[in-house]
């Protein structure tokens, strides 16, 4: 009788649901049109919407503008004085893959040896990870999530932060191929135990492992191909490595490389024109000294974090804070990403990355951009994500004012029109003590 009463509860308050038009069930997929109105819409492309409609159905927008046409089963979110965004987009994180910093059980960031290109990002996260809801409810619902490691760590995935497994959470894969570029010169750091000697046969080691690798990739690519001709091809040698490696010879897949300093730039570059293949730099502290050569090849650069100190005692003291802007002004093509040092749980402070890069000379609007339009474009996916255009995924926010700004809320989220919880572990222990601390003012 219990389980029968608890089922016909369940149906009353579904019937009510549809008959008065409440909100979706946060993760159910979307049902019917949706049309938010009255919000100051932000589409990033074009101008920006006072009390403007945006139209989502089927997982799709379908148009943004003002006094939109609704569907007669459509419905209606009024949003009177709130702010619709693009979803914060982190260029580079290890969301997923790691838990606690602390807990060897939690880290599932990379695999033992120096050469892993057939590493797979995706396949490791964890869909349940307490740090996903606590990132999604700053306003972040898109991240690059990469593995770390080795020489050559793997390939990385974009993600959408919701979804029951790995499957549905992403959004693009792979994205990119990640190299850790050797320190070029040696380093004299208390912690560093090899010498300089020892430094330098490292690092020649390393380089001529990697060129090797793309040689072994050339003649493995060379001889499928022939293969691919003759009746030979059932019994062709399959190397699950090189393999990997053939979407980036092909262009498909880009390069990220890892590296700060200029040495370390310079060599990457150098070697993404000697073998003709894309490449995307990540951290790039010196990138604005080399801007030229960026410029020359069309190298993007993700910004490793504004919160971190300078790299030499010569250099000014806002020089993490002015990169952005010295990039911009360079003409390099750039975006954000905020996870830094402490990875994967720094995610949600991403807006504050760009406002603080907005405080020290970066243009607001391109600050909002290097979080949202910018890493969209830079990793091949604006036709999805991005800014809010017709026929782009519906995954977007909504706040009560600007995301960069602290004190700002994000009130409601959907990922490819489906409405999302935005409850976290935060939240649940904020209820938790708000509550003792009530009883203990009794």
């Amino acid at each position: 009788m219990t389980f029968r009463f608890a089922a016909t509860v369940l149906l009353l308050a579904c019937a009510g649901r549809a008959l008065h038009g409440s909100p979706e069930i946060p993760g159910e997929e979307q049902t019917r049109p949706i049309a938010l109105v009255g919000a100051t819409i932000h589409p990033l492309i074009g101008e920006t919407i006072e009390d403007g409609m945006i139209l989502f159905d089927k997982g799709r927008i379908v148009s943004v503008g003002r006094n939109l046409a609704i569907p007669p089963n459509g419905r209606r979110i009024k949003l009177h004085g709130k702010h619709v965004y693009p979803p914060l987009f982190d260029a580079h994180t290890n969301l997923g893959l790691i838990e606690i910093n602390a807990v060897r059980a939690t880290r599932d960031l990379s695999e033992t040896g120096s050469l892993n290109p057939n590493v797979r990002a995706e396949v490791a996260v964890n869909p349940d990870s307490e740090l996903i809801p606590v990132t999604r409810s700053g306003g972040v619902l898109l991240c690059l999530t990469a593995p770390s490691g080795s020489l050559v760590a793997g390939t990385s995935a974009v993600l959408q932060l919701d979804g029951w497994t790995w499957e549905e959470m992403s959004l693009a894969r792979p994205v990119a191929m990640h190299i850790y570029w050797p320190k070029m010169t040696p380093s004299n750091n208390w912690w560093v135990e090899d010498s300089h000697a020892d430094q330098v046969k490292k690092r020649d080691k390393e380089l001529a492992a990697l060129g090797q690798l793309f040689a072994d990739t050339r003649a493995y690519l060379k001889a499928r191909l022939a293969q691919s001709n003759t009746d030979l091809t059932p019994g062709q040698v399959y190397d699950a490595r090189l393999e990997a490696m053939v979407p980036v010879l092909r262009q498909k897949t880009p390069l990220m490389v890892h590296a700060n300093e200029i040495q370390q730039i310079q060599a990457a570059v150098a070697l993404s024109v000697r073998e003709n293949v894309q490449m995307i730099l990540h951290g790039g502290y010196d990138a604005p000294h080399c801007a030229a050569l960026l410029r020359e090849h069309n190298v993007p650069v993700i910004v490793g974090g504004i919160y971190r100190l300078p790299r030499r005692r010569s250099d000014p003291y806002d020089a993490p804070f002015t990169l952005p802007e010295r990039l911009r002004q360079a003409g390099i093509r750039f975006c954000l990403s905020g996870a830094g040092r402490f990875g994967a749980s720094n995610v949600r402070n991403l807006p504050y990355h760009a406002a603080t890069a907005a405080a020290y000379g970066l243009p607001r609007d391109e600050a909002l951009k290097s979080i949202t339009l910018y890493p969209a474009q830079i990793l091949g996916i604006d036709e999805r994500v991005g800014s809010l255009e017709p026929g782009k995924d519906a995954t977007l926010i909504v706040t009560d004012g600007d995301p960069l700004e602290t004190t700002t809320l994000v009130e409601m989220a959907f990922i490819q029109g489906r409405r999302v919880e935005l409850n976290d572990r935060h939240r649940r222990l904020w209820k938790k003590y708000q509550e003792k601390y009530r009883r203990l003012s009794e």
